[in-house]
């Protein structure tokens, strides 16, 4: 039997916990919610992908924490994930959702299969869907909870090179939008939180060493602070000082020059 969370922020867990979902939790942006969340003295339950990275966090937090964790691999873009995730969560009551999961491939459209394309609206579309339409029930019977879907400045307009992803972005942009319309007056809180470069594994593999710091990328724990902390501020937050300058910036663009502006600076760093 698993020792008592040591609960270090009581208002915190008394409104998300006593479980919260990160969903891509192993790395990155998702990582750094799970530390953080650990922190406050939430219990987790995690879910990514790859099993050995997953649970060798979970021992992480275990060990610094005295929370429960839960791991679980999973495919976000599994056709099968509300039965998955259902057996997953089980009887457990999780405040807090927290989808970080995201598929990017960054490559022309043309060159880029229609798998990858696919791939990237179960991911970063139908998943959040799915674990919104699973969980959001039982936080408005309780009148408390919250959910933060990760979105990114690529969802802010259409982009050359990450068609399909910067669609799927605006999609979970307008969605959390949405659902904090409808949820939080019935006590649930909704972020989406925009996120531009960040340090994350993903963005090293993709992005060239020379072309990183023309970027201006961020530490994935400073994305995941300012979302916890704004939590109650919906419906969007966008990370970042620099980040929140462009967005506000490009509002005034029209869309053409929106859309010129952010594929020339996809181009210069992926072209």
């Amino acid at each position: 039997m698993s020792a008592p969370a040591v609960v270090v922020d009581p208002a915190f867990v008394a409104r998300y916990g006593p479980y919260a979902l990160v969903a891509g939790a192993s790395e990155g942006i998702g990582r750094a919610f799970a530390h953080q969340l650990a922190e406050k003295g939430m219990n987790l339950v995690l879910v990514a992908r790859r099993a050995e990275p997953l649970e060798a966090e979970a021992k992480l937090l275990r060990r610094r924490h005295r929370v429960e964790v839960v791991t679980a691999s999973l495919d976000l873009g599994d056709p099968d994930l509300a039965s998955k995730a259902r057996d997953v969560v089980g009887d457990r009551a999780i405040g807090l959702l927290v989808y970080n999961a995201c598929y990017s491939k960054i490559a022309p459209y043309l060159e880029s299969d229609l798998a990858s394309k696919l791939a990237t609206v179960d991911v970063n579309c139908r998943g959040p869907l799915v674990l919104t339409s699973l969980l959001a029930p039982d936080m408005v019977a309780r009148g408390r909870g919250g959910m933060i879907l990760m979105s990114s400045m690529a969802g802010n307009q259409g982009s050359a090179m990450v068609a399909a992803y910067a669609a799927s972005k605006a999609f979970d942009t307008v969605l959390g939008e949405g659902l904090w319309a409808e949820l939080s007056p019935r006590g649930v809180d909704v972020l989406v939180c925009v996120a531009g470069a960040t340090n994350t594994p993903n963005f090293l593999a993709q992005t060239p060493e020379t072309r990183r710091a023309a970027t201006f990328p961020m530490a994935p724990d400073a994305v995941a602070r300012g979302a916890l902390a704004n939590l109650r501020n919906g419906p969007v937050f966008v990370a970042g000082t620099l980040n929140r300058t462009i967005a506000r910036a490009t509002r005034m663009f029209d869309r053409r020059t929106a859309v010129s502006f952010m594929s020339g600076n996809t181009k210069k760093v992926y072209g």
